[in-house]
């Protein structure tokens, strides 16, 4: 593996370990275990380490070590106010660019969020369905033609990310009809062109998107920065 190809494995793969909560907030980890862990050389993941502090999701404390970012809900906000102004807009352009392939593929998204909703859902159903719904939210850039803002937003949105993965992993009660409702009236409302109606969904639809904080605050306070 060349150095370029192993700082990029170590980089995807730290990353993904982040948000999917393998990697848990506050988790101390080092360069060594990390190296051992992916066979890689120290010198990629010295590298990972950095361009992940710099996207927030690993803390380096000098003479300390580096640690997994505690999840900041003041970052997951702001990431979430910024997907609502900019998905608002896009929800729009989508009610005038929908294309029958991208149609087809978001009603196909719709119907295997259905099938596990319908089933007994385990935690890997869970992350699957968070999958489910990031797809759904990047069909509709993707219809406009905007898929750099998307990666964008992603690169903004890691506490956002691990917030709503714990939520829907943790939250016993959490009504995934709802989620999957609001997805089908955002769909029916781009292919009826009604774009008032579409950009109201959706603003509603992102507002959702930190309910149950006071829940998981409660439940996980080791895995959050402290409020203010």
């Amino acid at each position: 593996m060349s150095n370029n190809s192993a700082k990029v494995f170590a980089y995807n793969q730290l990353k993904e370990e982040i948000l999917k909560l393998k990697l848990i907030p506050g988790t101390k980890i080092s360069e060594k275990i990390m190296s051992d862990l992916l066979q890689v050389s120290r010198t990629p993941i010295r590298e990972a380490f950095l361009k992940l502090a710099q996207e927030e999701l690993l803390t380096i404390v000098p003479q300390s070590g580096t640690f997994v970012s505690l999840i900041n809900l003041s970052l997951a906000e702001e990431a979430r106010f910024v997907r609502e102004i900019i998905e608002t807009n896009i929800i729009g352009l989508c009610c005038e660019n929908m294309t029958d392939e991208i149609a087809f593929k978001l009603e196909m998204n719709l119907k295997m969020q259905e099938m596990l909703a319908s089933n007994e859902v385990g935690k890997q159903e869970k992350e699957k369905f968070l999958d489910l719904d990031e797809g759904f939210h990047k069909e509709l850039f993707i219809c406009c033609g905007k898929e750099r803002t998307w990666r964008m937003i992603q690169d903004m949105a890691g506490h956002l990310n691990r917030f709503r993965l714990l939520r829907l992993k943790d939250i016993k009660d959490l009504d995934w009809e709802i989620l999957i409702s609001h997805h089908k009236e955002i769909y029916e409302a781009i292919l009826d062109k009604n774009r008032t109606k579409a950009e109201q969904l959706m603003s509603e639809h992102m507002r959702l998107m930190l309910s149950e904080k006071g829940v998981l605050l409660q439940e996980f306070p080791e895995y959050f920065y402290p409020q203010q």
